[in-house]
C-alpha cells in the first residue's frame, strides 16, 4: 500500500523532501501557509542576493575610471525599481517550484496546517475553508522567524527585522545594525555600498563570531569593512533605543557576554549613536508553538526547537523534523535543510539514512564574501590534532588582478603527516563559489597533494586552491 506522507512547510527542506518522497513512491501532500520556497526564497537567501547584486554593481560603477571607463557619472540605488525586480524574480522561482511539485504529482495545499490527532492534520486553507489531511508519516519543516527583542521591538518602520530590510523602498541615511553575525554583516555590506552610514554592534569579540568561521576570515573582513567606511563595535550590546525627533538614539553599553576583565575602560563606557533606523539581526525564533505538537507528544527543548536524531526522527514514531526548526544545535542553512529533507524522505519511505554535518559549506555574502567548510585552525588544535595552517593572498592570482578584486585569502587546514585536508576558509571575491572545491576535498578526505596534482584552469580564482595546497606541501610556486 502506498504510504501517505504529509509535510508541513514548503521551504528548501520541505519541498525537497516532498520531491524525494514522491520519487520513492509515496503519496505526498505539502502544506505551505505563505509562499513555496520558505524563508530562503522569500525572506532570506534569494532576495538578499538580489540586493547584493545591485550593491556590488553600484560599487563597481563608482570605480569605473579605475577600469578604464569614462562618463559613468554618479549612480544611486532606485529602491522601488529594485524591489520590483526582486518580486519578479521571486515569483519566477516560486512558479518553478510549483511546477516541480506538479510534475511529481505532489498535492500542494496553500494554508496553515496543524496536527489535530495522530495521523491527522487540519488545514485552514488560504482561500477559505478547511481540509483534513490524513498521514502515515509526517515531516515537519516549519522553520523560523526573526527573533524580536522586547526592549526595542520591531515596528517595521524604524526598528527593522531582516524581513523588513528586504522591503526597503529608500536607502536609510544611517543605520545601526544590532548583531555582527552572518545576516548583520551581509546587510552592512549591502547598505553601505548603497550609500547608508552603517554601524554594526556585536556582543562578542569579533565580527562573524561563529565557530565555523576561522578567526583569520573575520580579521580580513573587518579590515575590508573599515576601508568601506563601515563602523563596527565588538564586545558591545545595544541597551535601548529611543525615538528622538527624526532620529533614533541608540545607547550602546559593554557586553555581558565578554569577561569584564577583557574590556578596556573605553569599552566599559556607554555611548549613544544617532541613526535613522535600527536593524536587529541577532537570531531566529522557532515556528513550533502553534502546529499542534502537543497533540502527539513531539519533544522540543526549552526554547521550542524540535529534538530529532541523526535520521531526523523525532521521539514520535513516523514523525520527522528538518531544517531550521531543529535549531542552532544543528546547522541552520538552506542547503542543510535540503540535505535533511532528502534523509527524512528516504527514512519515511523505508530507508535508514543519516545526516553527516562534518563537511557542510558555509556561504556568507558579505563584500568581500566568506566561504568555509570543515574545521577551523582553532577547532583542529582544540581537538588535539597535529595540524598546519597555510594561507595565500588572492592578490597573487592574475585573475584577481584583472578583476581588480585584490582583497582576500585562501586558508587551508591540513593534518601533518597524512596531508589530509581538514578545513578550507576563503575570504574574497566569489569565495562562496570557490568553497565548493573545499567541500569536495573535506567530504572525501582528500589530501593536499591530490588537490595540488589536479590541473586548475588559468587564469581563474580557483587557482587559489592549487596555490594553497602547494604551500601546504612546502612547494609554493607564487608566494
Amino acid at each position: 500500500m502506498t504510504s501517505k506522507i504529509a509535510i508541513l512547510g514548503g521551504g528548501p527542506g520541505g519541498y525537497v523532501a516532498a520531491v524525494r518522497a514522491a520519487q520513492r513512491g509515496a503519496a505526498v501532500t505539502l502544506i505551505e501557509k505563505e509562499r513555496v520556497g520558505g524563508t530562503c526564497l522569500n525572506w532570506g537567501c534569494i532576495p538578499s542576493k538580489i540586493m547584493k547584486t545591485t550593491a556590488e554593481l553600484i560599487s563597481h560603477m563608482r570605480q569605473a575610471k579605475a577600469y578604464g571607463i569614462s562618463g559613468a557619472g554618479e549612480v544611486a540605488a532606485d529602491m522601488v525599481a529594485l524591489m520590483a525586480r526582486k518580486e519578479k524574480i521571486l515569483q519566477t522561482q516560486a512558479k518553478g517550484i510549483e511546477g516541480l511539485l506538479a510534475h511529481h504529482k505532489i498535492n500542494l495545499i496553500m494554508g496553515e496546517g496543524r496536527i489535530s490527532a495522530p495521523g491527522e492534520l487540519q488545514v485552514a486553507r488560504a482561500e477559505g475553508g478547511s481540509e483534513t489531511v490524513a498521514w502515515d508519516k509526517l515531516i515537519i519543516a516549519t522553520g523560523t522567524i526573526p527573533l524580536n527583542i522586547p526592549a526595542f521591538p520591531f515596528d517595521g518602520e524604524r526598528i527593522l527585522s531582516s524581513n523588513d530590510a528586504l522591503c526597503l523602498t529608500a536607502v536609510p541615511s544611517s543605520i545601526v545594525i544590532v548583531g555582527g553575525g552572518v545576516i548583520g554583516c551581509e546587510f552592512a555590506s549591502i547598505l553601505a555600498a548603497m550609500g547608508s552610514r552603517v554601524t554594526v554592534v556585536e556582543a562578542l569579540d569579533r565580527l562573524l563570531p561563529l565557530p565555523s568561521v576561522d578567526a583569520a576570515c573575520s580579521k580580513h573582513l573587518q579590515r575590508e569593512m573599515k576601508k568601506r567606511k563601515i563602523a563596527f563595535m565588538v564586545k558591545r550590546t545595544v541597551e535601548r533605543v529611543e525615538k528622538r525627533g527624526d532620529d533614533l538614539a541608540v545607547t550602546v553599553g559593554p557586553s555581558p557576554f565578554v569577561d569584564a576583565e577583557r574590556l578596556t575602560p573605553k569599552e566599559r563606557e556607554p555611548l549613544e549613536i544617532a541613526a535613522e533606523k535600527v536593524l536587529v539581526c541577532i537570531g531566529r525564533s522557532p515556528l513550533s508553538g502553534a502546529i499542534g505538537l502537543e497533540k502527539i507528544g513531539v519533544a522540543c527543548d526549552e526554547r521550542g526547537w524540535i529534538v530529532a536524531d541523526a535520521g531526523l526522527r523525532t521521539n514520535v514514531s513516523g514523525v520527522y523534523a528538518i531544517g531550521d526548526i531543529l535549531g542552532p544545535e544543528r546547522v541552520m542553512l538552506a542547503h542543510v535543510a535540503s540535505a535533511e529533507g532528502l534523509v527524512a524522505a528516504e527514512n519515511a519511505t523505508g530507508g535508514d539514512a543519516k545526516m553527516d554535518y562534518r563537511a557542510v559549506p558555509g556561504a556568507i555574502f558579505t563584500i568581500p564574501e566568506v566561504g568555509n567548510v570543515g574545521l577551523t585552525e582553532a577547532q583542529a588544535r582544540e581537538a588535539g590534532m597535529d595540524v598546519r595552517a597555510d594561507s595565500v593572498l588572492l592578490r597573487t592570482l592574475g585573475k584577481a588582478q584583472a578583476m581588480g578584486e585584490l582583497a582576500g585569502e585562501a586558508k587551508l587546514v591540513s593534518e601533518r603527516g597524512s596531508g589530509r585536508i581538514l578545513g578550507v576558509h576563503i575570504v574574497g571575491a566569489h569565495a562562496t563559489d570557490l568553497i565548493a572545491e573545499g567541500g569536495l576535498a573535506v567530504h572525501n578526505g582528500l589530501t593536499v597533494d591530490q588537490v595540488a596534482d589536479t590541473i586548475h584552469a588559468h587564469p581563474t580564482l580557483g587557482e587559489a586552491m592549487l596555490e594553497v595546497s602547494l604551500k601546504a606541501m612546502d612547494m609554493a610556486l607564487h608566494g
